[in-house]
């Protein structure tokens, strides 16, 4: 079983709300070009797949995946919105996303948003997804307008996430302006993994990975730098006061994070896979942005000694079990 954990989608009744208050939200569409645009600046095509089950039914046969959890992008994150009319369009996106995987012959798998500057109605939200919408997973962003998801406000929707099974997927959008990386497209390139290191970093040091032992939380693409550099967060623990907030090793701690497998390099896969162990590594690709791994099978099956059980596991095994339980 291949399941695409990390599959984007924006319903075509979510653009028609976000149209009808362009005040708010800050979204238009070039019809000529077939690009949505926002406000902050950035722009991408409006794919078919986003809005057409149909065809995410048939791209997933054209690239031989069995299953997809489906996800809003991340472009709808609207965190600086009016707190009431994104709890508001939240609700409705959430139910967009279940009608869409309605549509999809049991092969795909919702996975809802929070409106997380109001933790208190993000908190009412899972309960809903859960509940109403038989959702059990989440993307949110890396951090909230700039906020880190540590930080205290935003305990309470992460112990209600553990507290309910519930899979957070973290993932980086685009926020203010990133000094140095303005050319090259490094406001992805190196913006996006920069901001979920961070984001994994501040929640191993400020005890939420400790206090939380049951949160199931993913970093997208491969856990961004933080996998690679880890060695270096625990020399900090050793020789730093700042650093020293927990009882275990920022190691220990990061082995409780969930990555997807989007890291476009075979040894970077394989380091990921040797350091946190195949249980906590999913299959992801990040369709349809510019920035997918469209072919994630041909990495997993390159890794030398990787036994089969371990690669059915990230294949699919892993999002079966956490996701769609």
């Amino acid at each position: 079983m291949i399941v695409d954990m990390h599959n984007h989608i924006i319903p075509q009744a979510s653009i028609n709300r976000l149209l009808a208050d362009v005040e708010t939200f800050g979204v238009a569409i070039d019809a000529d070009a077939g690009r949505i645009a926002h406000r902050e600046g950035f722009a991408y095509p409006l794919f078919r797949e986003f809005i057409d089950p149909i065809e995410k039914l048939r791209q997933l046969d054209e690239r031989g995946f069995d299953k997809a959890v489906i996800s809003p992008s991340p472009t709808l994150f609207f965190y600086r919105a009016e707190a009431r009319r994104n709890v508001e369009f939240v609700r409705q996106l959430n139910e967009d996303i279940a009608a869409f995987a309605a549509q999809g012959e049991g092969r795909l798998l919702g996975m809802g948003t929070l409106p997380m500057q109001s933790p208190e109605d993000s908190v009412a939200e899972l309960d809903y997804l859960v509940d109403h919408l038989g959702i059990r997973s989440v993307m949110i962003g890396t951090h909230i307008d700039g906020v880190q998801l540590s930080a205290p406000q935003f305990r309470p929707v992460l112990k209600h996430a553990a507290d309910r099974g519930v899979f957070v997927l973290l993932h980086p959008y685009y926020f203010g302006s990133k000094p140095g990386l303005e050319d090259y497209y490094l406001t992805n390139l190196i913006g996006n993994p920069l901001d979920t290191a961070v984001a994994a970093a501040h929640l191993i040091f400020s005890g939420v990975m400790e206090e939380l032992p049951k949160l199931k939380i993913c970093l997208s693409h491969g856990g961004g730098f933080i996998p690679y550099q880890v060695g270096r967060l625990v020399h900090g623990q050793l020789v730093r006061k700042e650093a020293q907030t927990t009882r275990l090793s920022a190691k220990q701690l990061l082995r409780r994070f969930y990555f997807d497998t989007i890291t476009h390099d075979v040894q970077a896969l394989k380091f990921l896979l040797d350091l946190v162990g195949p249980e906590q590594v999913l299959l992801g690709t990040d369709i349809p942005f510019d920035m997918a791994d469209l072919a994630p099978m041909s990495a997993l099956n390159a890794i030398e000694g990787l036994s089969d059980t371990a690669r059915s596991l990230v294949a699919g095994g892993n999002a079966l079990r956490l996701i769609a339980a």
